[in-house]
């Protein structure tokens, strides 16, 4: 094999608290299978505020990895999280920069890489990519998994100026752009037209090799009338985009009404971030019999987990229409039914549609969930709720997104070469 990948991620093990290290650590697990061989260029552990060592295990023994220098201002330089704004533009970790850029030039004499690969939303990865582009002239992959400006984000002045200057060259210089969602790449074509003929997309997805499910039934639906029904929801949730709140108040509505209790429902909050507001919120609605905040697993325990529930619930807002919860393939592989608590004209809601899935509700409106979340559990009860088919959970593996990589490596590598040949008659 003598086709080489140079991938660029701050997101990568023992990183934790991301599902952004997923997708690298699948394209560096899978790529070989399609002709290409990855190498890894990330940041020092030193970076991670959360670390999971655990995860190191699922990094191949084989393959190249290099951990250059970092500093998070914030956690390294500052005083009681105080810290002077510049240091951190476009980011806390801006001084990868400096230690990324030589380790990345060693690596590419050392393993003549053919392509270089770089994930956002750390935008200084996109800063080491587009450094060691113009240094080396190596065709450049950049890979949006969110768009670098929001309506929300970034909010400070400076910052917002950094990122636009940093999307503006990466779009300019970039041989191909990727996205993980289809509205988010004719979001973007539609704010560079001129540009628009660079971008594809390759979703996240799930990985089978995650987890053994040897002893696991996928799909088992429940037609116990009168078992505990669990509902789970793995991952991250914040006051802007994400907020479980309407849901909650919505658990409370049909328990003052006497359809739920805590003998027929369970609800579970896996590693929801900040808890306190969240804590405070079911403490104030006398719902703690009910509702669980569980503190973060091991990544394999957490698709585990999956499996073992009832049903699971996904959560995204309007802010983040152009945006797909990486979990959300995880929940179609575990065959579990999902209640989507979703804005109707997101890419979320497109996706669950896609797929087959109709318990789709507005995230931010109680009078909707609260007869949806009934009509859920009742589905689950009577066994009639909506699963993934085997169809769509093999469209969404991540080994078919690692193939689609090794496409557009191989379109570059190819326009590349072709380059060449004309310029060496």
């Amino acid at each position: 094999m003598n086709k080489r990948a140079l991938l660029i991620a701050f997101h990568f093990p023992p990183q934790a608290g991301s599902s952004g290290i997923q997708r690298t650590l699948s394209f560096s697990k899978h790529l070989g299978r399609h002709g290409w061989e990855p190498m890894v260029l990330s940041a020092h552990p030193r970076a991670y505020d959360i670390q999971n060592p655990s995860q190191l295990a699922s990094v191949p023994s084989q393959l190249v990895v290099k951990r250059a220098f970092v500093l998070d201002v914030k956690r390294h330089i500052g005083i009681k999280n105080r810290y002077p704004g510049l240091l951190a533009l476009p980011d806390r970790w801006t001084s990868w920069l400096f230690g990324a850029v030589p380790a990345g030039l060693s690596m590419i004499r050392k393993h003549r890489p053919q392509v270089i690969w770089t994930t956002f939303p750390i935008a200084t990865a996109n800063l080491i990519g587009l450094v060691l582009h113009r240094l080396t002239g190596l065709p450049w992959i950049a890979d949006l998994r969110d768009p670098m400006l929001q309506v929300t984000y970034p909010t400070a002045t400076l910052q917002r100026k950094a990122f636009q200057w940093i999307e503006a060259q990466t779009l300019k210089h970039c041989t191909l752009a990727v996205c993980t969602t289809h509205s988010a790449m004719q979001a973007y074509a539609s704010r560079f037209p001129d540009l628009a003929w660079k971008f594809r997309v390759i979703e996240n997805g799930y990985d089978e090799d995650g987890l053994s499910m040897q002893g696991v039934e996928l799909g088992k639906k429940s037609q116990a009338p009168d078992r505990r029904i669990t509902l789970l929801h793995s991952g991250m949730l914040y006051k802007n985009g994400r907020s479980p709140s309407a849901f909650l108040h919505a658990i409370a509505a049909l328990k003052r009404q006497g359809k739920i209790d805590a003998s027929s429902l369970h609800v579970m909050l896996r590693a929801p971030g900040d808890v306190e507001p969240i804590t405070e919120l079911i403490a104030e609605q006398d719902i703690g019999d009910i509702v669980e905040i569980a503190p973060a697993i091991p990544y394999r325990e957490a698709l585990r987990e999956m499996l073992s529930v009832d049903g699971l619930l996904i959560f995204q807002g309007k802010q983040y229409n152009a945006q797909i919860p990486a979990k959300i393939y995880e929940y179609f592989w575990a065959r579990r039914p999902v209640l989507g608590l979703v804005d109707a004209a997101g890419e979320t809601a497109h996706v669950l549609r896609a797929a087959g899935f109709d318990s789709l509700v507005a995230m931010d409106q109680v009078e909707a969930i609260t007869p949806a979340l009934e009509r859920f559990v009742e589905q689950i009860r009577s066994g009639t709720a909506y699963v993934a088919t085997p169809e769509v959970v093999a469209q969404c593996s991540r080994a078919n997104r690692a193939r689609q990589l090794a496409d557009v490596f191989d379109e570059v590598a190819c326009v590349t070469q072709a380059e060449v040949a004309l310029e060496n008659p």
